[in-house]
């Protein structure tokens, strides 16, 4: 038998059990502490097949596979069955009370049935020392000392260890508790050794080194105050489920506190296999009119793994009979079908679907009412249920009683035969107006602007709720008051709880605050803005006048610098032709001698000769005439990317120009790029870009060497990370990215978008969510910090070989060095004497 049916076969038995273990004492014997009743079960031929199998020797089983299989042949050839009738001989620092010796043998019991339990006996009668008896009887009858972890609340730390070293001193326990240091000098000395049998340690501190725990094999969890798991989507919930255990222990007082969904959480903690969520096979239909809606929920159903079909109006007719077969074949893998709810009203066969879910209202009933019957055809099988999604205190409120009256219409009126003016049902300005206005008085007094998340169960008893009350409503209202039924009727709105808020309404209307005229701002300028705010116009000066015709001259054209002479000398003869007299600049300190200085100039200025308006035409010859802004704004950027020495691919960026041009022009910009107006932005701009050029060299260097340490570097490589290691990313994560990044390319555009699909599609990573879900901003931060750590280590390494070297290399000593002067100067006499 499977385990899962030996479990459920040991549930149904449990009355009789209970009944064996109430048997009077007087039919037990009374001379032994314990009963052993011996006895190899019969082996079935198959069993006994797959025991003696020797398996496939050409792939080697994991380690834990070999512990699993001499687990399950110990219990199969041990299958001892152990009761107590008094406190154990281990028990040390006393005796178990009767009632604690039945509870320990009915853990026992659970255990040996590879069932988990609930000890729930209420407060003060040692829920602590029957867990840590049945402990001290895995160790002492069963050979298994552990490990075990025990969780508890932080103020009962102290308490349990305690109790350990009392009752059973024989076993081990440790205790993790404290700060970051403390925890991680515990983690290395204590736990990774491993010379202990139990680990006490509160729920804090699970959650915080849940990557620690995760390495270990646990025989016994215990959790103590179990009701803190009683939500199963919390985050301690949620961690210890992560944990492999073989034996699930809860101790609580109080198993069932508020409802019976808690009760189920711990349940489903200890026998997931057993109380599970009941699978319906049920299939969902949701319709909307907004296909933006169904776009946002087709990316929720791609990222929870759903497999969908969709249907609007814009879906090809072929589309369309395909995803309907696909969504009704038998055994379909389709869990939703998302349609929209004109597209998907007509002449669809959905009846495999059994549950509606109207995420917004139409204001024609009769479109809702199909997109109903949509699951409501022949051969349906099931119960269907219909959810409609209403926003309280909102307009679609009025909308859905607004359809609700139009259907009670339908029903009195015209099912009747009887026809009824459609003018007096036309929604009017007024009442449109109303209806928006709707909730707003609700919104606007609200104080708490926070969405909170409520519990599923009270939003569909609400839903409930109020749909009856629409249904009572509609059902008190008669055909007169439907024949000419609006938004403003006295029994939909004003009457409540006996009292007429008509005049009430009325008040709240006037103070309604009608929204602004939206106008389009013409000018955003911070100055034209305070200028028009204060209505003050400051008198510009004039500016000064300039000859008709003047040659559109660029500074970063480069003309000689004799043509501003030259230039300059025909715009102050100008001025003096037309008599021009200079303003005076106030905002000077010495306004009038500057004032004098320029109205000298333009008095003494005489034209050009003939010689220099010939020189000034040739002049304008000599400049790059044929480089515009956008030729400039080219030659800059291309700067910035490459670097001002890689001139080839400097000539490739500028668009319209010959490499020659560009060297030419290359020469003379680095040679006057002085005379340029904003020269310190520029070279900022290409300096900026320089130093990331060599950034990008520096870090390739670094990853080569790094690389170049280890013969099979994704397997080899290992990071020094000191204490900057996370506790997010693995070792084996970091090696993968290293290696990948440097096999692309650092430098390659859009690397960090291939390492995300590297890493998605890596088949060691294929259960790894963490490292699969990071984004390309994520990989390219913790690729940063790597790099960060692989040069600080490269740094290290090269400093290491440049004082080993200094070690190596002899100096000369004193001896050899007054020698060696000797000779020279003996050979310097000897030359003297020669000449």
């Amino acid at each position: 038998k499977t385990d899962r049916s030996k479990r459920f076969e040991f549930l149904l038995k449990q009355t009789e059990l209970f009944a064996h273990f109430i048997q009077p004492s007087s039919q037990k014997s009374p001379t032994s502490p314990l009963k052993v009743k011996l006895g190899r079960p019969r082996i079935k031929r198959d069993e006994k097949q797959s025991l003696l199998s020797v398996g496939d020797n050409r792939h080697r089983r994991t380690e834990q596979e070999e512990d699993e299989e001499l687990l399950s042949e110990s219990r199969k050839t041990s299958n001892v069955c152990v009761r107590f009738e008094e406190s154990p001989s281990y028990v040390k620092g006393g005796t178990l009370r009767d009632y604690q010796v039945r509870g320990l043998n009915w853990m026992i019991s659970l255990y040996e049935n590879g069932i988990n339990g609930i000890l729930a006996d209420e407060m003060g009668l040692g829920k602590t020392l029957q867990t840590i008896a049945l402990l001290g009887y895995l160790k002492h009858y069963r050979n298994i000392p552990g490990p075990h972890m025990v969780l508890v609340p932080k103020s009962t730390l102290h308490n349990w260890m305690n109790e350990f070293k009392r009752w059973v001193p024989t076993l081990r326990a440790v205790c993790l508790i404290g700060d970051k240091d403390a925890r991680a000098a515990f983690i290395r000395d204590v736990m990774m050794p491993g010379e202990w049998d139990v680990c006490v340690t509160s729920y804090e501190m699970v959650i915080r080194e849940k990557s620690v725990f995760k390495k270990f094999n646990w025989r016994y969890l215990v959790i103590d105050e179990a009701h803190r798991i009683k939500n199963e989507k919390s985050k301690l919930s949620e961690i210890v489920r992560e944990f492999k255990t073989t034996n699930r222990l809860l101790l609580t007082g109080t198993p069932l506190q508020n409802n019976l969904h808690e009760l189920w959480a711990l349940l489903n903690f200890l026998l997931p296999d057993v109380f599970n969520s009941a699978d319906v096979s049920s299939r969902v239909l949701i319709f909307s009119q907004m296909t933006r809606l169904l776009d946002i929920l087709e990316d929720y159903c791609m990222w929870r793994g759903y497999e969908y079909c969709r249907l609007d109006g814009q879906t090809p007719h072929e589309e369309r009979e395909k995803a309907i077969e696909r969504f009704n074949a038998p055994n379909s893998s389709k869990f939703i079908f998302m349609l929209s709810t004109r597209a998907g009203g007509l002449g669809i066969n959905l009846a495999t679907a059994d549950v509606v879910i109207l995420y917004d209202s139409d204001w024609n009933p009769q479109v809702d009412l199909q997109a109903m019957d949509r699951a409501h055809r022949i051969g349906q099988t099931k119960t269907v249920r219909v959810f409609r999604l209403i926003t309280d205190n909102t307009v679609e409120e009025r909308i859905v009683e607004r359809a609700e009256m139009k259907l009670r219409l339908d029903s009195i009126v015209i099912q009747q035969g009887r026809l009824i003016d459609q003018q007096s049902n036309k929604l009017g300005k007024d009442e449109m107006l109303q209806m928006i206005r709707h909730g707003a008085t609700h919104v606007f007094a609200s104080k708490d602007s926070e969405l909170t998340d409520e519990d599923i169960t009270t939003i569909l008893e609400r839903g409930e709720k109020k749909t009856a009350e629409m249904a009572e409503r509609m059902e008190k209202m008669g055909e007169s008051s439907l024949r000419n039924f609006s938004m403003d009727t006295e029994t939909s709105l004003y009457n409540f709880e006996g009292e007429d808020y008509r005049e009430k309404q009325k008040l709240s209307m006037l103070e309604w605050i009608e929204p602004p005229k939206r106008e389009r701002k013409a000018n955003y300028a911070v100055d034209a803005y305070f200028r028009d705010a204060l209505r003050v116009s400051e008198p510009r000066a004039p500016k000064a006048p300039r000859p008709p015709k003047q040659p559109n001259i660029q500074d970063f054209q480069f003309f000689p610098p004799r043509l501003f002479e030259l230039l300059e000398k025909e715009i102050l003869y100008y001025r003096k032709t037309i008599g021009y007299k200079v303003p005076r600049n106030s905002d000077l300190p010495n306004a009038s001698q500057v004032q004098k200085e320029e109205q000298m100039k333009i008095d003494e200025s005489e034209p050009l000769g003939a010689a220099e308006s010939e020189e000034k035409e040739t002049l304008l010859t000599q400049g790059f005439t044929n480089w515009n802004k956008r030729d400039f704004n080219q030659f800059i950027k291309a700067n910035e990317k490459y670097g001002r020495d890689d001139i080839d691919n400097i000539a490739r960026e500028v668009e319209g120009k010959t490499p020659e041009e560009v060297i030419e022009y290359s020469a003379v910009f680095w040679e006057r790029c002085n005379e340029l107006q904003d020269i310190e932005k520029i070279m900022a701009q290409i300096e900026r870009g320089e130093a990331r050029i060599q950034r990008r060299i520096s870090i390739k260097k670094a990853l080569d060497a790094k690389i170049a340490r280890y013969k099979a570097p994704f397997h080899q490589l290992r990071i020094q990370y000191g204490t900057n290691k996370g506790k997010n990313y693995t070792e084996e994560e970091d090696r993968f990215l290293i290696c990948m990044l440097h096999k692309m390319g650092f430098d390659k555009e859009n690397v960090y978008e291939e390492l995300r699909q590297c890493v998605r599609n890596a088949p060691q990573f294929r259960f790894d969510w963490f490292i699969k879900s990071r984004t390309a901003m994520e990989l390219q931060r913790r690729c940063n910090t790597l790099i960060s750590l692989i040069e600080k280590e490269n740094l290290e390494i090269e400093e290491k070989e440049r004082a080993e070297k200094k070690k190596r290399t002899p100096r000369p000593s004193s001896g050899k060095r007054k020698a060696d002067a000797a000779s020279d100067s003996g050979r310097k006499d000897a030359k003297r004497s020669k000449s």
